[in-house]
């Protein structure tokens, strides 16, 4: 994809603003791929300038430049906004870039190339021909910036819920990177009543509307900490948004390993979404995992290499799970493994 960004002769335009558009834009500086503009829908524009460009609509941006190559760097889980999408592809020609949440590896065909032997395993353990068919689709995506692929094998979460996790009323619920409570409240919505919620949530405003969100909910203990290998004060960026980090420049917060937090508690389910720190807060509830073999929601989307490393992680700790792969907006963002 990169290389034909730069071949082309055709005008190039972003379609939205903010991270995912500034970490396209590094990616076209690097290349030296020029960018003419920027678009935005019509209750975004009001004006706006981003990057230094005039922010207008498509309609404008179509009468000034006709043709053009469109670049998307937004996510939507909105059905309406998705269709909207693709009706602009099939009038103009769009990709949607990859760009890595954390990190800085792209996606390559090098970087595929390179891990095959590891794609080629996590392929042959997935449970069903729907996970099978994500992980083809979700690669393809990935290596073209085409959003084809991700509109041919996008599901429900809902189906999720309903045919591979499977909530009882009895769950131990434990929820790495809780925001403000609103995986919190999805899950209260599928399993009803429950045995325990425990929370942890590192940055200090995010968790100050996590504890007004679930006040008054029973046997709900919550954390401000961030799910980590080991005990660490870490600097955490990104102050009050869902995308929340560990960086560099960030403020020093908490962090510590579920293995010590939970101090063999019980558990039934997991999810873990910590922009970045999969990885690193499995290494740190290897104990709670082979004691409890819970049910787990792993997002797999924030970094290259999530795809592949962290499905075999879980599996060298706990061979007997079945492993499902879903995938429910665009671009490839919210790509999940459900390991049961």
């Amino acid at each position: 994809m990169w290389q034909k960004l730069k071949e082309t002769k055709k005008p190039i335009l972003l379609y939205g603003m903010g991270d995912g558009a500034e970490k396209i834009l590094t990616e076209l500086d690097k290349r030296e791929i020029p960018v003419q503009g920027v678009f935005a829908s019509l209750g975004f524009v009001r004006g706006q300038r981003f990057a230094g460009y005039e922010v207008t609509d498509y309609r404008t941006a179509r009468e000034r430049y006709g043709e053009m190559v469109v670049l998307l760097c937004f996510g939507t889980h909105r059905r309406e906004v998705m269709a909207q999408i693709a009706a602009l592809a099939a009038e103009q020609k769009l990709y949607a870039p990859d760009v890595p949440v954390a990190g800085k590896q792209l996606f390559t065909m090098e970087y595929a190339a390179r891990h095959r032997k590891e794609l080629e395993q996590v392929y042959g353990i997935l449970a069903d021909e729907q996970s099978r068919r994500v992980l083809r689709q979700v690669v393809e995506y990935k290596l073209t910036g085409k959003i084809a692929p991700l509109l041919d094998c996008q599901t429900e979460p809902e189906e999720a819920w309903r045919n591979i996790l499977c909530l009882t009323g009895e769950e131990r619920y434990l929820d790495l990177g809780a925001y403000t409570g609103d995986t919190i409240a999805e899950f209260i919505g599928q399993a009803g009543t429950w045995r325990s919620i425990t929370a942890l949530e590192p940055d200090p405003e995010s968790f100050a509307r996590l504890e007004q969100n679930t006040a008054g909910l029973h046997d709900c203990v919550l954390y401000r900490l961030g799910a980590y290998s080991r005990y660490a004060r870490l600097p955490l960026a990104g102050a009050a948004g869902r995308g929340s980090r560990l960086a560099p420049q960030g403020t020093l917060v908490e962090w510590d390993s579920v293995d010590n937090i939970l101090c063999g508690q019980p558990v039934s389910y997991v999810k873990i979404d910590v922009e970045g720190q999969e990885s690193a807060a499995l290494a740190g509830m290897q104990k709670t995992l082979r004691r409890c073999r819970p049910k787990l929601l792993v997002s797999a989307y924030h970094r290259a290499e999530d795809l592949f490393r962290l499905p075999l992680q879980v599996m060298a700790l706990c061979p007997d799970y079945r492993v499902y792969l879903r995938y429910p907006c665009l671009p490839a963002w919210d790509v999940n493994y459900y390991f049961v």
